[in-house]
């Protein structure tokens, strides 16, 4: 496509007006005007709308995302819009999750995008958890595939887990696949919580040494973490919950400084959306979100390979949807 001067220079404006916070210079995006005005012009051509995650890069959250947040509200919100494709932005069971509440839509992936959680376990380790115990529910995370969602009892995000756990009538509940929010889960019921051996890559190399020396460094700082950090690190901060936990308590925090123990996608985001606040200490990359880039939003627009084209078989479909649809009745 061919864009006019006062085109392209208006888009760079565009851009930089969000980028700035997070210290992009304005040459840097005259660089990435051309693919935005093309991939933004693409979206309308092709009915298409564009999920980000949070933990995306800021040129794609702030350049050509319809909706950013985590992974199951993206997918709640794609349910409300009229649009036949769906460009999600993100890992790839989170696009699953996508298809799975928008099934007569197509959904694509930029890339082919894994998970430390989610590749931590698969449908046969859920059939083996479940018959070597015999009448135990098990609750998924959503970090996990539509297989594994196919044949659990019900699906949990980290912001309704807790209610969920306790409404369901069980003295012992397997929780997969995220072995430290399983500990933490279990620091907060009197429930037997059996656990899988999965960790979030990005969650773990947080360590309560950290939020030692963000608190000696910055006096006053209030410390975020996600609940996939380890329960030495929840216990040593003023909050821990998912992504819109977060952004629910900088909302309502009268405070200035603030570390988030998460993905720096977030930190990004903040940065951009709250620049009235500081945000300080160390955050932690994901190598799997990051290998999405604009180029490649760009293509699956144009051209999308079968690999990008999210096709789940009837039963994981279905057997997804009943675990979903339980975690709405239970939350």
């Amino acid at each position: 496509m061919q864009f006019t001067d006062r085109q392209l220079e208006s888009e760079a404006r565009r851009l930089y007006t969000k980028l700035k916070h997070v210290k992009w210079s304005m040459d840097e995006c005259r660089v990435y005007a051309p693919m935005t005005l093309e991939i933004n012009a693409l979206k309308k051509e092709k009915d298409a709308i564009i999920l980000a995650h949070s933990y995306q890069t800021p040129d794609i959250i702030y350049g050509v995302a319809d909706f950013v947040g985590d992974s199951y509200g993206l997918s709640i919100e794609a349910t409300k819009v009229k649009a036949k494709t769906i460009v999600f932005c993100s890992v790839h069971f989170m696009a699953e999750t996508a298809k799975i509440l928008n099934p007569s839509k197509e959904v694509l992936v930029p890339r082919i995008a894994g998970c430390s959680l989610a590749s931590s376990i698969t449908k046969e380790d859920v059939l083996n958890l479940k018959k070597n115990h015999p009448g135990v529910p098990v609750v998924c995370y959503v970090n996990t595939s539509a297989q594994v969602k196919a044949v659990s009892d019900v699906c949990v995000t980290s912001a309704n887990v807790m209610k969920i756990i306790e409404k369901i009538d069980s003295d012992e509940i397997i929780f997969i696949p995220d072995k430290l929010m399983a500990k933490n889960i279990q620091a907060f019921t009197k429930k037997k919580i059996i656990a899988w051996d999965g960790v979030c890559i990005v969650h773990e190399k947080f360590s309560p040494e950290n939020v030692d020396q963000v608190r000696e460094m910055y006096p006053g700082v209030k410390v975020l973490a996600h609940t996939e950090c380890s329960p030495a690190v929840v216990r040593k901060v003023d909050m821990a919950g998912g992504t819109t936990d977060m952004i629910n308590y900088l909302n309502k925090s009268t405070a200035k400084k603030f570390m988030l123990a998460t993905e720096c996608g977030m930190v990004d985001r903040m940065n951009v959306e709250m620049s009235g606040k500081k945000f300080v200490g160390a955050c932690s990359l994901c190598p799997y979100m990051k290998e999405i880039q604009m180029k490649d939003i760009l293509n699956v627009l144009k051209s999308p390979t079968k690999e990008q084209i999210i096709i789940l078989s009837q039963s994981d479909l279905i057997g997804a949807s009943k675990s979903l649809k339980r975690m709405l009745e239970l939350s």
